[in-house]
């Protein structure tokens, strides 16, 4: 009996752990305007919305440069500066892509490796709200004392207060909770140990960007 409601116990935290979570992303968005940062950081992601919300952003001064970590290798950066809004001239002075991060863990070495070299101290993190509790742990682990400012694009499927109904937005919000929880228990571990690798430094600095045409 003692077993069964261990279990119980635990399961009921994990559940209402995973309530909280989902409060917390569906209050990430519609992003507050951002105070000024030294620069904007861009995680890809499924949509090109994460991009264009950076540009903007970018576009109203609310930081020196951009950096957009996660880029496929096959997408050359005249696709991308086509695709995305903002004139040609600003994407060519300030803008740098990152080719090398196939996750979030591999975004929050491209993005430390790229914020060390240029010697900033601030950043506005722009990714999907599911997303932003995660990556903001990670750059942080990977990247520490540097101040981070989310700016988080909205998933209207998640928006629903009841999105635990729909399997599909279920799925999605469960699988990001499980993943931060990973992230947390693995920087738990390392703080118990006293020690905490340093991850930035296998990242290649990403790409400058090209003289305008």
């Amino acid at each position: 009996m003692k077993f069964l409601a261990l279990v119980a116990i635990i399961a009921l935290t994990w559940l209402v752990g995973l309530f909280v979570f989902a409060d917390r992303v569906r209050g990430l968005s519609p992003a507050d305007e951002p105070a000024r940062a030294d620069a904007i950081v861009a995680l890809t992601g499924p949509s090109a919305e994460r991009v264009n919300a950076s540009i903007r952003l970018l576009e109203q001064g609310k930081g020196d440069r951009l950096l957009i970590s996660g880029v496929n290798r096959e997408v050359r950066r005249q696709e991308l500066r086509a695709l995305t809004p903002g004139s040609s001239q600003l994407f060519n002075c300030c803008v740098d892509l990152g080719f090398e991060a196939e996750d979030t863990v591999g975004n929050a070495q491209e993005i430390a490796a790229w914020a060390r070299r240029r010697g900033y101290d601030s950043l506005i993190v722009v990714t999907s709200d599911y997303h932003m509790p995660r990556s903001l742990l990670e750059i942080r682990s990977a990247l520490p004392g540097v101040r981070l400012t989310p700016f988080a694009v909205s998933t209207p499927s998640l928006d629903d207060s009841e999105w635990w109904r729909a399997a599909v937005t279920a799925r999605r919000m469960t699988l990001e909770y499980m993943k931060y929880l990973a992230v947390l228990g693995r920087e738990a571990g390392h703080r118990l140990k006293g020690e905490h690798p340093e991850r930035a430094a296998p990242a290649r600095p990403p790409a400058e960007p090209e003289a305008a045409a």
